[in-house]
């Protein structure tokens, strides 16, 4: 991968994030009262640490864990470059 394309992908998934802050707060807005969950996971290289307000917050904070980890790996696998 080269320069361009990692730029062009961080800024890609930059916007999406405003996007989806910005589409998360105007159904919030519109459908009245809501309940608030969180969650996240912080990956230490391979091992992810999962936390969550709630066990379906954490829930789907494990589903992400198990695919960064999944992600982690083939990156690993493919830069060995055997």
């Amino acid at each position: 991968m080269d320069g361009k394309t990692l730029i062009l992908s961080g800024m890609a998934l930059i916007f999406i994030g405003f996007l989806l802050v910005f589409i998360g707060t105007l159904v919030s807005a519109i459908g009245g009262e809501t309940d608030v969950e969180g969650g996240g996971v912080i990956m230490i290289g391979p091992i992810p640490i999962v936390f969550g307000t709630s066990r379906g917050a954490a829930g789907m904070a494990m589903v992400l864990a198990i695919v960064l980890m999944a992600l982690w790996i083939i990156a690993a696998l493919l830069s060995r470059g055997d």
